[in-house]
């Protein structure tokens, strides 16, 4: 005769081995509100704020006459590189034909990405020169750094996106590397990637290596490339910048508009001078893009840093700049456009406890707040002049934590699990009852690098650290990695345009 109260035994062990481990989700659905911290009212005032900034201030626009005459045609006025924008044009222009959510297509469509609504897509970190790592330390970054970090992107679920420059292989010459760059995220992964944007030529280079793999006619109708166009905060544009944006829109495809601001340095100190003065910018860059090509996609991006006022380095983690990414999604929800901000971002050198809790308060803010397109997710080290490969693993354990977050609770039968209440009673244990066994795979978060293990255990099994765990980790997801299969006859064609194209031009190691 069975124990009182003992509950599950061979219908929970069958329960337990039907337990299915969740699928791969190509990106976060958010079921959970996003949360604001202003009124409609204090967005209103920060809105007209933009505007005056656009209307009475201008916004420089440098060594790019085209886009002047775009502007000017559209009903701006120009005094020389100084541009100045009626009340309400570039908001006009945005609300009137920008997608409000899109799809970027990838190599794999079962990795394509919805940006916008209550969509989040996150993304590895972006534009180091050096990396990091516990064994090699800091040093400049090579290609095969580059290749590296595209294959940790792409074996990691929590990472919905190859990213684009996920660290700068100096080892290449400066005007060719993004030939290799882009090949890189084509060859050793499916997911969706970025373009370059450092010359409106390599921008071109992008879109043409993106229609070998994708057709000509698919690429003009859909988007394939994400692109970051920052501006030269404050108030101002370069043709560098805008000469890419332009070359992106007329082939239909996004671009994220991000001011780029350290605030105290390239803006106000305020975080509604801040939120008012990012505004700015981004609608003129959208803006453009919409007069470019009417619908083309875009991303209203910030990035925000506060200052140190003792040393004047950029701050990470700050409680100003999560103020700023919640004030700018809400902006972003009601221009009617999809918002890139946030991410794994800290200003340590090294993956330890600053670099935690720094990267996880913005990252946690950036869900909170609603970012759809959470760039830098993953591997920022050292305000972002490192890419570090322990602190890539750690990220993406935190980025896993956020999608479990955002399904918020679950109030299904299941979820309410009243079953298991009936079935064990008072004063016994759910262990081994049915509704346990039945869920335990997917109860609780695993995470890959925390060590919850006993003191004693933890002593036993070497006393390892979190960065000596996440070192063993993506060794050991390198070492196992398998590329996806990619058709030989595109591969060749990538192959016979880059070998072409580099013949073509001379070496150069300035940008």
């Amino acid at each position: 005769m069975a124990r009182p109260g003992r509950s599950g035994g061979r219908r929970g062990r069958a329960e337990a081995a039907a337990a299915a481990t969740p699928a791969r989700a190509a990106y976060i659905e958010r079921n959970i509100p996003p949360y604001e911290v202003l009124s409609d009212a204090d967005y209103s005032i920060i809105e007209a704020n933009a505007d005056t900034i656009l209307e009475e201030i201008g916004i420089d626009i440098k060594d790019d006459p085209e886009s002047i005459a775009i502007f000017v045609k559209a009903g701006a006025t120009a005094d020389g590189e100084r541009v100045r924008f009626p009340r309400g044009m570039c908001r006009e222009l945005i609300q009137k034909s920008a997608p409000r959510q899109f799809t970027q297509f990838a190599r794999n469509q079962a990795n394509n990405v919805e940006i916008g609504g209550k969509n989040t897509v996150l993304v590895p970190a972006y534009g180091s020169p050096f990396v990091y790592s516990r064994e090699g330390g800091r040093r400049y970054a090579t290609i095969e750094d580059f290749r590296n970090f595209v294959k940790l992107a792409y074996m990691a679920d929590s990472l919905h996106h190859s990213g684009g420059t996920i660290c700068e292989p100096v080892d290449l010459p400066v005007n060719k590397r993004h030939f290799d760059m882009i090949y890189s995220h084509i060859k050793y992964s499916d997911k969706a990637f970025m373009g370059s944007v450092t010359h409106p030529d390599r921008a071109e280079d992008s879109v043409t290596m993106a229609k070998i793999v994708f057709g000509e006619d698919f690429v003009e109708n859909n988007c394939v490339l994400v692109n970051l166009i920052n501006a030269n905060s404050p108030m101002t544009f370069d043709d560098t910048m805008l000469g890419s944006l332009k070359v992106y829109a007329r082939h239909n495809q996004a671009v994220m508009v991000s001011p780029f601001i350290v605030a105290g340095a390239m803006s106000p100190v305020t975080v509604a001078a801040v939120a008012a003065q990012s505004l700015a910018e981004g609608m003129v860059g959208m803006s453009l893009a919409q007069l470019i090509r009417p619908g083309a996609p875009v991303i209203y991006g910030n990035f925000v840093s506060s200052m140190s006022m003792q040393s004047g380095a950029p701050t990470f983690g700050t409680p100003e700049a999560s103020l700023v990414i919640n004030t700018g999604a809400a902006l972003a929800r009601r221009l009617g456009v999809p918002f890139r901000s946030a991410g794994g971002f800290t200003a340590s050198k090294v993956p330890d406890a600053q670099a935690a809790y720094e990267a996880a308060n913005t990252l946690q803010q950036g869900l909170l707040a609603g970012v759809n397109f959470m760039l830098h997710t993953a591997g920022w080290l050292e305000g972002g002049l490192a890419m570090g490969y322990e602190k890539f693993v750690m990220d993406a354990d935190q980025a896993a934590m956020l999608a479990v977050y955002a399904k918020g609770v679950d109030l299904s039968e299941n979820g309410q699990a009243m079953d298991a209440l009936r079935e064990v009673g008072p004063g016994q244990h759910f262990l081994g009852c049915s509704h346990t066994q039945r869920n335990f795979k997917s109860a609780f978060y695993r995470s890959t690098i925390a060590d919850n293990n006993s003191y004693e255990q933890w002593t036993e099994d070497g006393a390892q650290t979190a960065e000596q765990r996440a070192e063993t980790l993506y060794k050991e997801l390198l070492a196992s990695y398998t590329p996806p299969e990619l058709d030989p006859g595109v591969d060749a064609q990538l192959v016979k345009f880059m070998e072409d194209r580099k013949a073509s031009f001379p070496d150069s190691n300035i940008s």
